[in-house]
C-alpha cells in the first residue's frame, strides 16, 4: 500500500481545475474553520481566513496562537470553507492535509491585500493538500452531490 503525499494547492488545482475553482470560491466566502490536534490528542478548531498566493494555500497568525502551536508539534490540519446557510446554499467545500511553517517576508506582503496587514512577527504557514471534499445541494435534493479528490500515493 502506498503512502498519500500532500501537494501544493497549484497541484490540486492542476489536477482537478473545476474543483479548485469551486474551492477557491467557497474559500473566499469568508472565515473557515481549520481543526489541528491538541497537545493532549483532542481537537481544537479555530476561525481562519486562509489565501491562495502564488498557487500556495497559506495562513497567517500571532505567534502566540494556539493553532500555531497546534501546527508546529502536529502539522495534520482539517480545513472546512464557510456555508452561507442551514441549506448549503453555495456549497461546501473541506480539505485535509499537512501544514508547513513558511518563512517568506514577500509572501507576508503578498497577504496584506486579503486582509489584515500581515506584520513581520507574524508566523505563516503552507496548507498542502492530501484530499479535498465538495458537496452541492439542489433544489429539492435528497442527497447532495459530492466531489472527491485524492493526492495520488507514492
Amino acid at each position: 500500500m502506498g503512502t498519500v503525499q500532500a501537494v501544493r494547492w497549484r497541484e490540486f488545482e492542476a489536477a482537478a481545475p473545476e474543483l479548485g475553482d469551486f474551492g477557491r470560491q467557497r474559500l473566499q466566502a469568508g472565515p473557515c474553520n481549520l481543526g489541528t490536534v491538541r497537545r493532549d490528542g483532542s481537537a481544537r478548531v479555530h476561525p481562519v481566513s486562509p489565501k491562495v498566493v502564488r498557487g500556495n494555500l497559506v495562513l497567517y497568525m500571532y505567534p502566540t496562537s494556539p493553532k500555531g502551536a497546534d501546527l508546529a508539534r502536529d502539522p495534520r490540519f482539517a480545513l472546512h470553507a464557510t456555508v452561507d446557510d442551514d441549506h448549503g446554499t453555495g456549497g461546501e467545500f473541506s480539505l485535509r492535509g499537512i501544514a508547513r511553517r513558511v518563512n517568506d517576508d514577500a509572501l507576508g506582503k503578498e497577504l496584506a491585500p486579503g486582509g489584515f496587514p500581515a506584520q513581520d512577527r507574524y508566523i505563516r504557514f503552507e496548507l498542502l493538500i492530501s484530499s479535498v471534499l465538495a458537496g452541492t445541494y439542489g433544489e429539492g435534493a435528497e442527497k447532495p452531490h459530492l466531489r472527491r479528490w485524492s493526492a495520488p500515493t507514492r
